[in-house]
């Protein structure tokens, strides 16, 4: 009888093996499949399983595909909005924001359907910088006018290169307001104003929009003023806007939120949304309309 080489006995040993893997495997399946079943038999006697957190962070929320964008189903197209970012040289900042107060006149003269809505400066977070909010009423069209006026009026070249020589640097995104936020509506003060800033994981924009749309309901104490969304510029980015009559008023507001059956779960299933999070304290100008 040939001798069995130590190569084929290994072979056949692995094939063993695999055998027995299987099989184990098929029992698996096998009582997974009967564990289903009878958690099936227990659902339909209505007794109800408490979930940890722990749980409930792991648990998968399934959104059904859509042919249509998260901006159509989430807002308004008919009126865009433009957040400016301004960080100015420490020792311009009074001369700046009088000329900046100039430029909001022009704009108000010069063009049809934008209005600023809210300017800041920084308090608590990025120092020496100013934060600016315009309404665009009519949408793209009322954009490319007023951003063909800025680039070509003489008024506005002046103001720019003024502007240019206080400033370190700059930026803006154009966005949309969620539907369910309140609108940008004048405020009178004294108030200071929280600007919390998300960046999110792309795609998840509708399921952060279906928790915060649950969620609002438990901080309106916090006094909300508008939720916004980025259409151009930084992509998958939230801006959600708060007034306080002051810090230790926001301390105990965000407290008693806690206390609210439901906005754990809020917390719970956004958090694993985010990538980056900031939040700033902003100061009202004097010539802005929420004070």
């Amino acid at each position: 009888m040939a001798a069995i080489s130590p190569t084929s006995q290994g072979v056949r040993s692995l094939l063993r093996f695999n055998t027995r893997l299987l099989d184990s495997f098929g029992n698996a399946s096998r009582t997974l499949v009967t564990g289903s079943r009878l958690l099936r038999a227990d659902e339909s006697d209505d007794i109800p399983v408490k979930k940890g957190w722990f749980e409930k962070l792991l648990q998968v929320r399934t959104i059904a595909p859509s042919k249509e964008s998260h901006a159509t189903k989430l807002a308004s197209k008919e009126t865009l909005y433009e957040i400016m970012f301004h960080s100015v040289k420490p020792e311009y900042m009074e001369q700046y924001l009088k000329e900046f107060h100039l430029y909001q006149e022009l704009m108000h003269s010069k063009t049809n359907g934008v209005t600023l809505k809210g300017s800041f400066t920084v308090e608590i977070g990025d120092q020496d910088q100013a934060i600016h909010i315009w309404e665009y009423s009519g949408g793209y069209p009322v954009l490319n006018e007023a951003t063909t006026i800025y680039r070509t009026d003489r008024d506005f070249i002046e103001f720019r290169k003024a502007r240019n020589k206080m400033l370190r640097a700059r930026s803006n995104q154009i966005l949309l307001r969620f539907s369910f936020w309140p609108e940008l509506i004048e405020k009178e003060g004294p108030n200071i104003y929280e600007m919390r800033s998300y960046t999110l994981r792309p795609g998840t924009m509708i399921e952060w929009a279906n928790n915060w749309s649950r969620g609002l309901q438990h901080r309106q104490e916090s006094n909300p003023v508008t939720g916004l969304f980025s259409q151009v510029g930084e992509l998958y980015q939230v801006h959600h806007f708060w007034s306080y009559e002051d810090l230790q008023m926001r301390k105990e507001t965000r407290e008693s939120a806690w206390q609210k059956p439901g906005w754990d779960e809020v917390v719970q299933y956004t958090v694993p949304l985010i990538r980056h999070m900031q939040s700033r304290i902003l100061i009202p100008t004097p010539f802005s309309p929420l004070q």
